[in-house]
């Protein structure tokens, strides 16, 4: 028999709906983890030796967030359905701890974005100076820089780098910044919503938990 009736046997069944959108967001951010991963473009630009490993440490932090946030919506679905005090508590504690890092993440990346921007231009400059004639047959560092982001050259375009550029072709390092920008405002905005998310899971879940032990007090 269920432990709670009225108005609270709502809420386990907002909880238990919840928990499935919660578990549909987990698997929604790890798909957008792998994306970033698997990105072409990405992997061209970030994939060689010597190359920063900023970007990719948040891409692989939102992964295991993705994978986390599967297992603990299963088992939020599983508590709410049994009506377990202890599952919901844990459900309840997992929150606030993914929670939390998910917040002290998202300020360690929104310090930090800039910085990862001026490693990726630092990369690329440097690769120019290596070869101030790189050819362009994407061989190199630099001419895949110019293949994938469409630019050329280092703070201004440098016909020198690749004489086959349009008039209207960006310099690298606002392409760089442009393209890094796009891949993590993305990270941001899944971020602040799954937060919005967890905070929702943490208010039913407590709900719901202190009325099943005010059920069992009154029985």
């Amino acid at each position: 028999m269920s432990k709670v009736q009225g108005g609270m046997k709502c809420v386990k069944y907002l909880l238990f709906i919840f928990n499935f959108i919660f578990w549909l967001s987990g698997s929604l951010v790890l798909a957008v983890g792998v994306w970033l991963r698997c990105d072409p473009d990405t992997d061209l630009l970030l994939g060689g030796d010597g190359a920063p490993d900023s970007f990719f440490i948040a891409v692989y932090i939102l992964i295991g967030a993705g994978g986390l946030m599967m297992v603990v919506g299963f088992f939020g679905c599983f508590g709410a359905v049994r009506e377990s005090q202890c599952l919901l508590s844990s459900f309840f504690a997992c929150l606030l701890v993914i929670f939390g890092a998910e917040v002290a993440a998202g300020v360690f990346g929104f310090l930090n974005k800039e910085q990862i921007v001026e490693e990726v231009q630092k990369f690329y400059s440097s690769s120019i100076a290596d070869h101030p004639n790189p050819t362009y047959n994407g061989s190199t560092i630099a001419s895949m820089y110019h293949r994938v982001l469409h630019c050329c050259g280092g703070s201004t375009p440098d016909p020198a780098l690749c004489p086959d550029t349009e008039e209207d072709t960006k310099d690298c390092l606002t392409a760089i910044t442009d393209f890094f920008n796009e891949k993590l405002y993305i990270i941001g905005f899944v971020g602040i919503g799954v937060a919005g998310v967890m905070v929702l899971g943490m208010i039913f879940s407590m709900v719901l938990c202190c009325a099943i032990r005010n059920s069992r007090e009154i029985i």
